[in-house]
């Protein structure tokens, strides 16, 4: 028997318990689910349908050992797309791969039934038929591993804008509040927002507090000189507040030059700078006699 017709009568198999073999597969799948709140059963049955239904038509071109042929193109696709749903449904890995691996039970169920009494050709066909889901499995993990890589650095993208707020305190006036550790990822975005910020408001005075910033070292001292150096050339003038005891005493020992920017210990002192710097005076009300 050749390998095609060897493919040939492994598909009409397939093709012949098409229905059996979804009956089998849906039950075991179903038997295999606990978290039903992540995966629905009549989302499941859906795609077990879906899924059979391209894997039989793509075991009719013959090729049953190399999934990149277009012949799989809809099954890699319909793969993509439910390795994708459960990513964001919070699937785990192992729950994604067991969508296909299951298959391999009601199949080979049906390969003992077609080639009983002939024990060569059962080994080569299950050989043939392990191997293609152990292949089409591990595409499903790939896919299911690139969709969770995009939903992590969408997140770390989100975290980074909301950790760097850029708050306006009075006309022409803005503040940078930053909290955590600084670094060239960060710093970039930092940079971006108050650079935005000036442009949208037209402030002239940005203040930079790093109250929140554990430490000061020199490369967390680089990006703050950067950032000062851009807001300057959009028009602003920076001051830096939360210079504690510790972090005057790493800058200067660093020997970083801070000597053309406004430094303050508190940001309300900076606030209190920022607002004679854009003629505002802040008036106490006369107490009543």
């Amino acid at each position: 028997m050749t390998i095609q017709d060897h493919a040939t009568r492994i598909s009409q198999l397939i093709q012949d318990h098409q229905a059996e073999i979804g009956g089998d597969w849906v039950a075991q799948l179903e038997a295999l689910t606990v978290r039903t709140n992540v995966v629905s059963r009549e989302q499941l049955r859906n795609h077990c349908q879906q899924f059979l239904a391209a894997f039989t038509n793509a075991t009719r071109s013959g090729e049953l050992q190399n999934i990149e042929h277009r012949a799989w193109d809809e099954v890699r696709d319909l793969l993509s797309e439910i390795s994708s749903a459960r990513a964001k449904g919070g699937s785990t890995p192992s729950e994604t791969a067991t969508f296909v691996f299951s298959l391999k039970q009601p199949l080979f169920a049906r390969l003992r039934a077609g080639f009983a009494g002939d024990a060569e050709a059962l080994a080569d066909a299950s050989w043939t038929i392990n191997t293609l889901l152990d292949k089409l499995g591990l595409y499903t993990i790939e896919s299911f591993q690139r969709t969770r890589d995009q939903i992590i650095v969408r997140q770390q993208q989100e975290l980074l804008e909301l950790s760097t707020p850029v708050v306006k305190l009075w006309d022409g006036i803005l503040a940078l509040p930053l909290i955590g550790t600084l670094d060239s990822a960060r710093t970039q975005v930092v940079m971006e927002n108050i650079l935005q910020k000036i442009v949208d408001t037209g402030a002239a005075i940005a203040i930079i507090d790093i109250t929140g910033v554990p430490t000061v070292d020199t490369l967390v001292a680089q990006h703050l000189m950067k950032t000062i150096a851009a807001a300057r050339l959009m028009g602003a003038d920076c001051i830096i507040s939360g210079i504690r005891p510790q972090i005057a005493q790493t800058i200067v020992h660093l020997g970083v030059n801070l000597e053309d920017v406004m430094t303050k210990a508190t940001l309300a002192d900076a606030f209190v700078v920022a607002l004679e710097r854009t003629g505002t005076a802040i008036v106490k009300p006369h107490a009543k006699a």
